[in-house]
C-alpha cells in the first residue's frame, strides 16, 4: 500500500488499487479513497456475484459498499467478471457562501488496473447560499445539451441536477463542446460525469462560483457565435414533464448585428388548474413580452434577451395525463440584407480584383455568383457578381493588380505605360486600398521607372511619407527599396522583374487620378542590376540607402547612382549606417569616380580602412557591388550634401583682391598726373640769387607774412658805399621794395651775422625758411613767369651790399647778372 500527496481538494479520487489475486472467478482490490471524498460500489443488475469486505470471521458481503475516510479497505468480487454487475461512483461535495465556494471541479482519473473496466461516474454534489446560487461555469470549452437517448463522441457525459423538496429535476444532460456558457442551480444539485468502462477519464476543469440571485430552478446561459447559427434546448426532465407550477430561465447573448429566431418543437402541453403555461421575453429597454406557447414568437433584433418558460398547476388526477415537455430552438443570423455589386474588367486591360478579410474573427459574408468565399478575386477580362453581408470597411481589403510585359523588345510597348490607379465600382463594401503592377521586360531586358510629377526619394528613417508609399522589389518578392514623391531621385533602371505597389501612408483610400503614380519603359539590357539617376538640390541633403535596406544587398549584386552635380556646386559624402560582411567570394566595393574621369576618387573594399567622408567637385558615379558573404551583410545609407565649390570661392577672392588693387592703382595714378602737373606749374618759378649766400624763391604765394609785418628791411645803419638807388629805384619799378621816407634802426640780420638760409643747409633746418616756402636756386633758371597784378609786391633781398673789390656789373662769380622779368 502507498499513498499519494499533493493532489488538489476537489472531488478526484486517490484509488491506490492492489491487484492480490484471481482465483476461481475471486477477485481481490484494495482501496483506499481520497480524505472528504466517498467511493461507492453497488451492484446495478440481478446476479448472485457479492461484494465483500474485511477478512476471516469480520469478514462481510452485501451487493454495495461504501468507502470513506481516507482509509484503505479489502474488497472481494465473488465472480469472474464483476465489471459487469457493479458500477462505481465517486462522490464529493462543494459548499458554497454568500461570497465564495470551498473547491472547484477538477475531473482527474486517478484509477489504474480493474477499476478502469468498470462503469464509472464522478459526481460532485453542489449546495448554495441562499439567496445566492451556486454557478458551474463552462465558458472555457462550452456545452451542448442532448436527449436521453442520445451519447456523447468523447464518451463523457455530464449531467446537471436540481434537488427540490419534491425531488430531484435533471436540468439537463450535456456534452462537451456548444453554446452554454454556465448553469446556475437555486438552492442545491448536482453535477456529474459518466465514463464507460475501459474510456480513460479526460482532464479537465470547471469553475464553481457564487451566482446571482434567481427565483426559477435553474438559469441557463447560452452564448451564440458570430453569423449564423442554431442552437436546441430541451425543457426540464424532457421528456418527462416540467416540474409541476415551476419556472426555467434561458440568457440568450449574441452580437448586436445579429438578430435571433425562437420556435418551439415537440410540444406537449398539460391541463392545467391554476395559471396557464407560458413564455416571457425580457430584453434591456423593453418591458416584458408574455405569450402563450402555441403563439407565433417574435424576432429578436436587439441584443441579449431571457426567455422564461413558466409551468401552470397541472391537472395529475388521471393517469397518464400528458405534461409540459417541449424542445426549443433559437437560430441566429445576420440582422442586415446582403449587398449586391457587378463587376465588369472587360475594358481594364491587364488588371485583376481581389477582396480579402482583415480579420478572420469578422462576420463579413462575401460571395462571388453566390458561392461563399473567404477571398474573392475576379480575373483579367472578367464579369462577376458580388455578394457581401455585414461587412464594414475596416473588415475588407480592396486591392488591384494589373499585368504588363512582353517577350521581346520589338513587342513591348513603345511609348511610357502609365501607372495609373484605376476607377473601381463605388458598389464595393470599402474603397481601393493597394495597387500592384508587374513588369515583366525580356530576358536580360530592364524596367525603367520614372515620375511624371515629382522625382521620388526613399522613405527612410527621420523622413516617412506624407502622402503615398511606392514599395518597389523585385519579381521573386526581394525588396528594392520604399519610395516617396517630391525628391532628387530622377529614375530608376532595373535589370529583372519588378513589382511596384502603391499604398496610401495614412491608411486611407488611394483616390484615383489623371496624373501616373511612376511611368514605365521595358527598354535594353543594363551593365548594372540597378542603376539610379540622382539630381541633388542645394541646401537639401539627400539619403541614399542601399537596395533592400535595412536588409543586405543580394549577393554579387551591383548598384550605380549617377549625381549630377550643379555648376559652381560640388557635393559632400559620409557614409553612414555602413555594414560590412564577410565575405566568403569576392569583395564588397564602394567607389566614386567623377563623369568623363579615368581615375577613381574614392574606393574601399570590405577589408579596408577608408575615408567616410568625400568631396566631390563634379557630376560622378558612385557605385556599389557586393560579394558572396560568409556572414554579414553589406548595407550602408549614403548622405549626400551641396555646397559652394571652394575653388569658386577662392576665384571670388581673387577677384575681389584684384577690383581693389586695380582702384587703388587708378587712384595712385590720378594723384601721380595731379602731382605731376603740379609740380609742372611749380617748375617756372625763379629764385634769385643773392651772394651772401642766400635764395629766395620768388613764387606766386609770396611769403607767409606782408612787409609790413616783417621788418627784415629795416636797416639800422647804412654805408654810402653801399648805397645804390639806381637799384632801389629799379625794384621799385618792378614793384619788388616799396617806398619809405626814413629809416628805422635795424635790429635784424647784419654782415657780420650767418646768412639766413646756408647753402649747405637743408629746408627745413631754418624756421624761417620753412614758414617762407624757400626753394634752393639752381645754377641757371628758366625766365620768371608773367606774374598776376595780386603778386606786385615781390621782395629780392633783405640785405644789398657790394664790396669795394667789386664792380656794379656783378663778380666772375656770379656772372652776367639777370635781370628781373619786366624790369628796366
Amino acid at each position: 500500500m502507498s499513498s499519494l500527496s499533493g493532489v488538489p481538494v476537489s472531488l478526484r479520487i486517490l484509488l491506490l488499487i492492489h491487484f492480490v489475486f484471481t482465483v476461481s472467478g475471486v477477485q481481490k482490490l484494495t482501496l483506499t479513497p481520497e480524505r472528504g471524498s466517498a467511493l461507492n460500489i453497488s451492484r446495478v443488475r440481478g446476479s448472485e456475484c457479492k461484494l465483500c469486505t474485511g477478512a476471516g470471521r469480520s469478514q462481510s458481503c452485501d451487493t454495495s459498499v461504501l468507502l470513506k475516510d481516507n482509509s484503505p479497505v479489502s474488497v472481494e468480487f465473488k465472480c469472474s467478471r464483476p465489471e459487469d454487475v457493479f458500477k462505481v461512483e465517486i462522490v464529493r461535495t462543494i459548499e458554497c457562501t454568500a461570497k465564495s465556494c470551498n473547491g472547484q471541479i477538477h475531473q482527474t482519473d486517478f484509477g489504474s488496473g480493474s477499476l478502469m473496466d468498470f462503469n464509472r461516474s464522478f459526481t460532485w454534489k453542489l449546495k448554495a447560499s441562499a439567496p445566492k446560487a451556486v454557478q458551474v461555469g463552462f465558458a472555457k470549452v462550452g456545452m451542448r445539451q442532448i436527449s436521453p437517448s442520445v451519447s456523447c463522441a468523447d464518451g463523457h457525459t455530464y449531467t446537471l441536477k436540481a434537488i427540490q423538496d419534491t425531488g430531484e429535476v435533471v436540468i439537463g444532460r450535456y456534452c462537451r463542446t456548444g453554446t452554454i456558457s454556465s448553469a446556475q442551480i437555486l438552492n442545491q444539485g448536482s453535477f456529474s460525469l459518466e465514463v464507460p468502462a475501459g474510456q480513460k477519464l479526460q482532464n479537465g476543469q470547471f469553475d464553481v462560483s457564487v451566482g446571482e440571485e434567481i427565483k426559477s430552478l435553474a438559469k441557463i446561459k447560452i452564448s451564440l457565435p458570430p453569423g449564423t447559427s442554431s442552437s436546441e434546448l430541451l425543457s426540464p426532465n424532457y421528456p418527462d414533464s416540467f416540474p409541476d407550477d415551476d419556472v426555467m430561465d434561458f440568457y440568450f447573448q449574441f452580437e448586436a448585428k445579429q438578430k435571433a429566431t425562437v420556435h418551439f418543437l415537440d410540444l406537449t402541453q398539460p391541463r392545467c388548474l391554476k395559471k396557464e403555461t407560458a413564455v416571457e421575453y425580457h430584453s434591456r429597454g423593453r418591458g416584458a413580452l408574455v405569450l402563450r406557447l402555441t403563439d407565433t414568437q417574435p424576432v429578436q433584433n436587439q441584443g441579449d434577451f431571457s426567455l422564461t418558460l413558466r409551468n401552470c398547476e397541472m391537472d395529475r388526477r388521471r393517469a397518464g395525463s400528458p405534461g409540459l415537455s417541449l424542445k426549443l430552438k433559437v437560430s441566429t443570423s445576420r440582422a442586415s440584407s446582403p449587398v449586391s455589386c457587378s463587376v465588369d474588367l472587360r475594358k481594364m486591360k491587364g488588371l485583376s480584383l481581389h477582396v480579402d478579410k482583415r480579420r478572420r474573427t469578422s462576420e463579413c459574408e462575401m460571395k462571388i455568383n453566390s458561392v461563399t468565399s473567404e477571398k474573392i478575386t475576379v480575373s483579367s477580362d472578367g464579369v462577376a457578381q458580388l455578394s457581401f453581408q455585414d461587412c464594414v470597411s475596416e473588415d475588407l481589403q480592396v486591392s488591384a493588380v494589373t499585368a504588363v510585359g512582353c517577350s521581346q523588345l520589338k513587342d513591348c510597348p513603345k511609348p511610357p505605360v502609365p501607372l495609373l490607379v484605376p476607377v473601381l465600382p463605388s458598389c464595393l463594401p470599402t474603397p481601393l486600398s493597394r495597387v500592384t503592377w508587374t513588369l515583366h521586360p525580356p530576358e536580360h531586358g530592364t524596367v525603367e521607372l520614372m515620375s511624371s510629377s515629382a522625382p521620388l526619394r526613399q522613405a527612410l528613417p527621420g523622413q516617412p511619407c506624407n502622402d503615398s508609399i511606392i514599395n518597389v522589389s523585385e519579381g521573386d518578392g526581394t525588396m528594392i527599396g520604399r519610395f516617396c514623391p517630391q525628391g532628387p531621385i530622377q529614375k530608376l533602371q532595373i535589370h529583372t522583374s519588378v513589382t511596384v505597389t502603391v499604398t496610401s501612408a495614412n491608411g486611407k483610400a488611394l483616390r484615383p487620378s489623371v496624373k501616373p503614380v511612376l511611368t514605365a519603359c521595358l527598354k535594353e539590357e543594363i551593365p548594372e542590376r540597378y542603376i539610379f539617376t540622382v539630381s541633388p538640390k542645394k541646401d537639401v541633403p539627400v539619403l541614399l540607402a542601399s537596395p533592400g535596406w535595412p536588409v543586405g544587398m543580394k549577393s554579387y549584386s551591383t548598384i550605380s547612382w549617377i549625381v549630377s552635380i550643379p555648376p559652381k556646386m560640388e557635393a559632400h559624402l559620409m557614409f553612414a549606417n555602413l555594414s560590412q560582411p564577410k565575405c566568403s567570394k569576392g569583395h564588397a566595393n564602394i567607389r566614386v569616380q567623377r563623369s568623363g574621369s579615368l581615375e577613381e576618387d574614392y574606393s574601399r573594399r570590405e577589408d579596408e580602412e577608408a575615408e567616410s567622408e568625400i568631396t566631390v567637385s563634379e557630376s560622378f558615379y558612385l557605385n556599389m557591388s557586393n560579394c558572396m558573404p560568409e556572414r554579414g551583410d553589406f548595407s550602408v545609407i549614403t548622405k549626400i550634401t551641396l555646397q559652394k565649390s571652394k575653388s569658386l570661392l577662392l576665384t571670388i577672392i581673387l577677384s575681389v583682391v584684384a577690383a581693389l588693387l586695380l582702384i587703388c592703382v587708378t587712384v595712385l595714378v590720378v594723384v601721380c598726373v595731379v602731382i605731376r602737373k603740379k609740380k609742372k606749374k611749380l617748375d617756372h618759378q625763379v629764385s634769385i640769387y643773392n651772394p651772401n649766400g642766400t635764395s629766395f624763391l620768388p613764387g606766386p604765394n609770396g611769403f607767409p607774412k606782408s612787409r609790413e609785418d616783417n621788418e627784415s628791411h629795416v636797416y639800422a645803419s647804412i654805408e654810402d658805399s653801399l648805397v645804390y638807388t639806381h637799384l632801389l629805384r629799379k625794384g621799385v619799378e618792378m614793384g619788388v621794395y616799396g617806398e619809405f621816407d626814413t629809416y628805422r634802426p635795424f635790429t635784424g640780420h647784419t654782415d657780420s651775422q650767418k646768412p639766413l638760409v646756408s647753402k649747405d643747409a637743408s629746408a627745413d633746418s631754418t624756421e624761417a625758411a620753412a614758414n617762407q616756402q624757400f626753394q634752393v636756386p639752381s645754377q641757371t633758371g628758366p625766365p620768371l613767369p608773367v606774374r598776376p597784378p595780386s603778386h606786385g609786391r615781390l621782395i629780392v633781398d633783405n640785405e644789398i651790399y657790394e664790396t669795394n673789390n667789386r664792380e656794379e656789373g656783378g663778380s666772375e662769380r656770379m656772372g652776367p647778372r639777370l635781370d628781373p622779368e619786366g624790369g628796366n
